[in-house]
């Protein structure tokens, strides 16, 4: 089920999540919005599916004896997987639809707890069982699937361009010159990807994207590159000095991580995705939606 919208803010978004009511309130399979509220809150804008059934599914099992479910996640992207330190409250794409999947589950907001996991040890926390599934901008490969399975994939992303709000001149890779600065993390794929297709394009590393966001605010630099969903989350933050150019010029093929041995839990979540289209939507435009792209919900493998 594919379906493609042109994103005209967060005003939209509100509207959407108000929108959302649920048509069975015992279905994990399609739980829906009660009362459009920012999760997080007392109150969360999934209806939380009871009586659930999940036979074969050992993840489900383990979920149920402690009466919790354990989610693996990022903390760091702005838009995508995000914790405010100050008010330790976390937002972002990738986070609600982690507490999508949970609601269909059965288990609401005060029933999860968020596991933040470095990119490097993200299967080895779920082959060990210290997640019970893991959302952040975890691109599904077939070296990671020897380990693991997938779910999804529930957004496809690649390589792409932030710059300058004003910035009239950067349109797509094809506008990379001398003249033209690109910042990305130090020894990232992208990075590597600008110096062997674009040589005669200069590049500047940090350890962290934020930083190269600083630098191209500042006119240090004139792009920044990364996963086009990374960058825009950052659009969305900043969307007056801030935006994503061009389309992506790779692809990377985001989804759920999770045991390798659990067939059951990959089909239920692969059934939501598919079911679940305007809950998908409004998750996309309340979280990224002020960056103004167009995107497509990606039919499940």
């Amino acid at each position: 089920m594919r379906r493609t919208r042109t994103l005209a803010g967060i005003g939209i978004a509100a509207t959407a999540l108000l929108a959302l009511t649920a048509c069975n309130s015992g279905s994990p399979s399609n739980p829906g919005s009660t009362d459009g509220g920012d999760a997080g809150e007392d109150s969360t804008w999934f209806e939380v599916a009871t009586d659930v059934q999940l036979e074969g599914s050992p993840t489900f099992d383990a979920i149920t004896e402690r009466d919790k479910v354990v989610i693996g996640v990022k903390e760091d992207q702005p838009g995508l997987g995000y914790l405010d330190v100050t008010t330790d409250e976390r937002t972002g794409f990738d986070i609600d639809i982690a507490r999508w999947i949970a609601a269909s589950l059965g288990y609401d907001e005060d029933k999860i707890e968020f596991k933040p996991i470095a990119s490097a040890n993200r299967e080895q926390a779920i082959v060990n069982g210290d997640v019970d599934y893991y959302v952040g901008t975890y691109s599904i490969t077939d070296k990671r699937k020897e380990q693991i399975a997938f779910a999804g994939p529930y957004f496809i992303t690649g390589q792409g361009l932030l710059v300058a709000a004003d910035n009239e001149d950067i349109k797509s890779e094809d506008d990379l010159t001398a003249d033209t600065t690109v910042c990305s993390a130090t020894g990232s794929t992208p990075i590597q990807n600008i110096r062997d297709n674009f040589p005669d394009v200069p590049t500047k590393e940090f350890d962290l994207y934020s930083a190269c966001v600083e630098a191209l605010l500042s006119g240090e630099v004139q792009a920044v590159t990364t996963d086009q969903a990374i960058l825009i989350g950052y659009a969305a933050q900043d969307p007056d000095n801030l935006k994503v150019v061009g389309e992506p010029f790779t692809e990377e093929r985001y989804g759920v991580g999770l045991a390798k041995d659990d067939a059951a839990l990959q089909e239920h979540i692969n059934t939501l995705f598919t079911d679940g289209g305007d809950i998908w939507q409004a998750i996309f435009d309340k979280n990224l939606g002020s960056s103004g792209i167009e995107v497509t919900q990606p039919a499940v493998d």
